[in-house]
């Protein structure tokens, strides 16, 4: 079991050397070959990964017990490195294989003849590879070299269009945004380190739960662990990175920036939930960030007018609501409102059952957005308008994902939900009526994305021959379609330790209604405005001008960050402070020291005058000093 364990992520980073070294370099007539190495990698993680899912569950305590290898050794410390199979890990391994794999064949249509075809699956393959070692890592420090490895591939695929300068610029943001988090990660693994001597994180989950670790040293490190998520999973105040990262092609914000990549700071907060739990003000800082960061972005999805933009809100804001169902359990734990072993088996459940249902549904929304640009040549959602005759499949599967996300039962997405507002409502009241507005704006927005990109009349150029996707990109949006419906339906839950739900039971609870209520008045809006243009859209917008150029434009966190903190801090203070110390300070000591020997050697070139009688008299002078010398201190 553990060289299948190590096969599953080994094999797609096989894939990426092929591809790099052999068919890019010397096959390159035949690019195709790379899309079928891709494909049979992946396939193969996927298979494996499905093996171990069955062994999990078969497993006493859902956990496969795995030998570690020892990897370094300096001195009395040695690094040892293995792999962690147990539940979460299996559910993890089961969402990034299925929604790499899905990509990577819609990835053939959406990507065919670009001259980047190779490039293009070799970083798929690293990528994939990564995120699957990420999930399987079973110490901090394996886990940092692949989540920066997923970050490296985030980087090159964001940029993969590198000679358009929008997305070099939204490569570099999102790299150096996404490094502010993970210099606090880094913080605190060398903190735990130096406290404990160990990576484990068994052993630190352990030394939290028995409080060897704890007080304001746990809290820090909890906290500095917690600032990686923000980076990776694009909460605020570091969640600016993630619209701008929509530059890259469609098929990579659907694996990476909807579905896998951004979930890896969901991931990282369950797979060390005893430790963050284990301190309150972490864990509320986590439901708080989590919960603000839901409604915060929600706003700024209402007013985009980008297809793939508006569903980078979205991911931002169902992002929010995982740490949020993580959070508030979490909260209840430190609490004491919640038995210790049930809270923390519930809260991992909890955030994670949500994230298992987005990645299929969020995935469906980008592929239909990479569907309409396909047809449409935009995307932007002014200049589209009549999609639904045109793309009948593009447009039943794209209505399907926006039911699963605004939480419509029986779709997946209404099971994860119900989870998060029924477990704040328990534990951080504020919050889940922060959650509840949530839900009410994401109908809206999503659907005036629907009615304005697939209702109505095209109102885009009239040389643009509307038709469907080929087969290749229809069939990954059908499989995901049928996952968005269906995926909520599993036992993921009760598997992951949380608590279990029946198909109709759900509906008996009055919070079900009330949120149901809210995603349906929320559409109501979205089909008055956009739809049946009840209400005027452009009065609306006058009506609420200031809040509408707010929200429009983005808070101003853009500005705040390039203008004031890169340029004004930055730029203008820091660097040019260090600019200053290094040209008068260390560039003045160095010409100095010349300065002075130069001028010395100037000096002493003037007694060098060739007359013997001056040197015998220096010479005198000289012993008399070294003799007066020894009289007086002798």
């Amino acid at each position: 079991m553990p060289e299948v364990a190590l096969a599953i992520f080994l094999l797609p980073i096989f894939s990426f050397v092929v591809i790099s070294l052999i068919i890019r370099p010397f096959l390159n007539k035949r690019p195709q070959l790379s899309w079928y190495v891709t494909i049979a990698s992946i396939g193969a993680s996927l298979i494996l990964s499905l093996w171990m899912l069955v062994e999990v569950i078969k497993a006493p305590g859902h956990v496969l017990p795995m030998p570690d290898y020892q990897w370094l050794v300096i001195g009395d410390t040695s690094i040892h490195l293995g792999v962690m199979a147990d539940s979460l890990a299996a559910v993890m391994l089961i969402v990034v294989t299925v929604v790499s794999l899905v990509v990577q064949i819609y990835s053939r249509g959406y990507m065919h003849g670009d001259p980047g075809y190779c490039r293009y699956f070799a970083f798929m393959s690293l990528f994939t590879g990564s995120m699957l070692g990420l999930v399987l890592a079973d110490n901090l420090l394996f886990l940092f070299v692949f989540w920066e490895l997923v970050g490296l591939c985030s980087y090159l695929l964001i940029g993969f269009w590198f000679h358009r300068p929008e997305a070099a610029r939204a490569a570099t943001k999102a790299f150096i945004v996404t490094r502010i988090g993970d210099f606090g990660f880094l913080a605190a693994i060398l903190f735990l380190y130096a406290k404990t001597g160990t990576f484990d994180i068994g052993e630190l989950q352990h030394l939290a739960l028995v409080g060897a670790i704890g007080g304001t040293a746990l809290t820090w490190a909890a906290i500095g662990i917690f600032s990686g998520a923000v980076g990776k999973s694009a909460q605020f105040p570091l969640h600016t990175w993630l619209p701008d990262a929509m530059e890259g092609p469609t098929p990579v914000s659907a694996l990476i920036h909807a579905a896998t990549m951004v979930a890896a700071g969901v991931f990282l907060v369950a797979r060390l939930f005893p430790m963050i739990a284990s301190s309150y003000e972490a864990i509320m800082t986590v439901a708080i960030i989590g919960g603000f960061t839901a409604i915060f972005a929600a706003t700024m999805g209402m007013v985009m007018n980008d297809f793939k933009r508006i569903l980078a809100y979205s991911t931002i804001s169902q992002l929010g609501y995982m740490m949020l169902g993580l959070g508030v359990v979490g909260v209840g734990v430190a609490r004491g409102a919640v038995a210790l072993e049930v809270g923390l088996a519930l809260g991992v459940a909890v955030g994670i059952f949500h994230l298992f249902n987005h990645a299929f549904f969020k995935a469906l929304l980008f592929f239909g957005a990479g569907s309409a640009s396909h047809a449409t040549g935009t995307f932007d959602i002014r200049e589209m308008g009549g999609l639904r005759k045109a793309m009948p499949w593009t447009f039943a599967t794209f209505l399907i994902g926006s039911l699963s996300i605004v939480g419509i039962w029986p779709l997946a997405g209404f099971w994860g939900k119900e989870q998060i507002l029924s477990q704040a409502w328990h534990y951080a009241p504020i919050l889940f009526y922060l959650a509840m507005i949530t839900v009410f704006m994401t109908a809206f927005y999503m659907f005036r994305l629907l009615f304005l990109a697939f209702g109505g009349e095209y109102r885009g150029g009239a040389h643009v021959s509307l038709r469907e996707s080929p087969a290749v990109m229809i069939v990954p949006m059908v499989l995901l379609a049928i996952l968005s419906v269906v995926s909520g339906w599993l036992p993921i839950s009760e598997f992951l330790g949380g608590e279990s739900h029946s198909f109709f039971g759900a509906l008996a609870s009055p919070m079900a209604w009330a949120s149901l209520l809210l995603a349906a008045l929320g559409i109501l809006l979205a089909y008055a405005i956009y739809s049946k243009k009840w209400i005027s859209a452009e009065s609306m917008r006058r009506r609420f001008a200031p809040l509408y150029t707010i929200v429009s434009r983005k808070y101003w966190f853009d500005e705040l960050y390039e203008n004031v903190f890169v340029v004004r801090i930055l730029v203008d203070g820091i660097f040019a402070l260090f600019h200053w110390f290094d040209d008068h300070i260390v560039d003045g000591m160095v010409n100095g020291i010349a300065g002075g020997t130069i001028a010395a050697g100037r000096e002493i070139r003037r007694l060098q005058t060739g007359q013997l009688q001056a040197y015998g008299l220096a010479i005198f002078i000289g012993i008399l000093a070294i003799i007066a010398f020894f009289m007086i201190f002798g």
